[in-house]
């Protein structure tokens, strides 16, 4: 199974970062994991790595409920970042939230490929690698 290049996770809640990181490299998952806290370090990071050139992460695990800037707050902006066609980005709403306004509101967002309730499985991760690597 391909591994991802970069992946990114946005998340304010560090026990899930930690463990995320570490399914990932257990699994082999990526090669490069990228980690914001918030919205709108994700949209700071990925705007000036996106300026300088370098590549945007080939999927994004992306939480809702985060402090300065949520993650709806932060699809609407990043948006307007992407190149139309030209950035490969996947996003992946992860949440542990069963709202289902949420859940319609993500239909939305053809960037956003699909929505998976917290905790984070080993194989939520492998099912990622075979939907996008």
């Amino acid at each position: 199974m391909n591994k991802i290049k970069i992946s990114c996770i946005i998340d304010d809640d560090p026990i899930f970062v930690y463990g995320t990181k570490r399914m990932m490299k257990q699994i082999d998952f990526c090669e490069d994991i990228m980690v914001y806290v918030n919205g709108q370090e994700a949209l700071d990071g990925l705007t000036n790595l996106k300026k300088k050139g370098g590549n945007l992460p080939s999927v994004i695990f992306l939480d809702l409920n985060m402090p300065i800037m949520n993650g709806w707050e932060f699809l609407d902006d990043f948006l307007q970042i992407l190149d139309n066609g030209q950035d490969k980005v996947t996003i992946y709403i992860i949440s542990s939230s069963v709202d289902p306004l949420e859940l319609d509101q993500v239909k939305n967002y053809s960037i956003v490929r699909n929505y998976i309730l917290k905790p984070l499985t080993p194989q939520d991760l492998k099912n990622v690698l075979k939907e996008v690597a």
